[in-house]
Order: structure tokens, then C-alpha cells, then sequence
């Protein structure tokens, strides 16, 4: 409930599990990268709260999101294009430290830009917010609790629309890995935060 009492729908994001390229901190972005061994060991040992249960289940169509719904017995999760990954377009399968080093100062006033800091041919997370209003529209519009398996990009982009977050400097909840975030959505579409970083690792059996 709001304060005002109408109704907002929960929203819960969760990240796919690590990947090789998640090790060597490489962007992945739209590439198509899987789980790495490591990766699908860990998931395996994440537990999904039982309150999620009935829940709409969505997932971005990026084979490391999809594998990682399978482990967690997420069969029923629809694909949703919505939810890629934050296009990094060149700079994908590169890393940001050996990018600063390179770039210098154009770097340094690229990521000073936050929600406007854009890669070259790829996405802004401004641009990544924009993608998902008419997601966030549809779900609190038809008012079914949802939850879905996507990105860091994707959950950073929300959380900043969320908390009003500019993406300059640390964000006020630094993201934790293996964690699901919640979130509410009114049925105009506007999301707030409700909970960040509810741990995956132990605790209730997987649903």
C-alpha cells in the first residue's frame, strides 16, 4: 500500500548468477555470455523466499538470465526483451579500469554525465530507464506481483529511477551480488524502493 493507500504492486529484481566474464571484470552487455562452472554451482545454492511463490516470473532474453531461472526451477518465467542488459556498444568484452587508462579525462567527463553516460553505439542508462516505464506502466496497471531474473544494468537503472539517484558519485544502497531487491510500482508506473540486497545464500528451500 501507499501512503495515499492505493495499491502498488511489488516488483522484485534479482541478478543472473556469475559468468567468466564476471570474473575477469569484462562489460557484457547484449553479448551472450553463460554461466560460467562457478557460476552454476552458486546458483544452485540460492533460495528463493517462499512469498514469491505465485508470483509472475519474467526474465531477459540473454542466455546467463535464462540458465539462471532454469537452475532455480523458474521454468515458467516469459521472456521479457525489456529487460537486456545496458547496451555497451564497443566497449563490450572490454574492461572500465583499462578504459580510463585509455580514455583519460574523455572517460572521466563521460561517466561525470550519470544517467547520461553513454558508451560509443550503445545504450545511457537514462536510455535504459525509458525502455522500462512501459514495463513498469504494465505491471502496475494489471496489479499481479512480479519478479524477475535480468541484470546489474537493468536493477541499477530501476534503483536510480527509483530513489532519484542522479548515478554521479555512490549510489545511496550499493548493490550486493547473489541478492534479490525489492521494489513497488503504482499503477501509474512510478517504482519506489522497498527493500535492497535480501540475500539468496541460505535460509528458506528454494521454491
Amino acid at each position: 500500500m501507499t501512503e495515499t493507500g492505493s495499491y502498488a504492486t511489488p516488483f522484485v529484481l534479482l541478478r543472473h548468477g556469475p559468468t567468466e566474464w564476471n570474473r575477469d571484470r569484462r562489460l557484457q552487455g547484449r553479448s551472450d555470455i553463460p554461466l560460467s562452472r562457478k557460476g552454476r554451482a552458486e546458483v544452485a545454492n540460492w533460495h528463493l523466499p517462499p512469498d514469491l511463490q505465485d508470483y509472475n516470473w519474467l526474465v531477459s532474453p540473454l542466455e546467463r538470465a535464462r540458465e539462471t531461472a532454469r537452475i532455480l526451477g523458474l521454468e515458467q518465467a516469459r521472456i521479457e526483451p525489456r529487460l537486456i542488459e545496458m547496451n555497451w556498444g564497443e566497449w563490450e568484452g572490454q574492461r572500465i579500469a583499462d578504459l580510463r587508462l585509455a580514455l583519460g579525462t574523455a572517460m572521466t567527463r563521460n561517466e561525470a554525465k550519470g544517467l547520461d553516460f553513454r558508451p560509443p553505439d550503445g545504450e545511457s542508462p537514462r536510455d535504459l530507464q525509458e525502455r522500462l516505464k512501459p514495463l513498469l506502466e504494465e505491471i502496475g496497471q494489471e496489479r499481479r506481483p512480479t519478479a524477475a531474473v535480468c541484470h546489474r544494468g537493468v536493477i541499477r537503472a530501476l534503483y536510480a529511477l527509483a530513489s532519484g539517484w542522479d548515478m554521479t558519485g555512490k549510489p545511496p544502497d550499493r548493490l550486493k551480488e547473489a541478492c534479490l531487491h525489492r521494489f513497488a510500482i503504482s499503477k501509474e508506473g512510478i517504482p519506489t524502493v522497498v527493500r535492497m540486497n535480501e540475500s539468496l545464500r541460505g535460509g528458506e528451500a528454494r521454491i
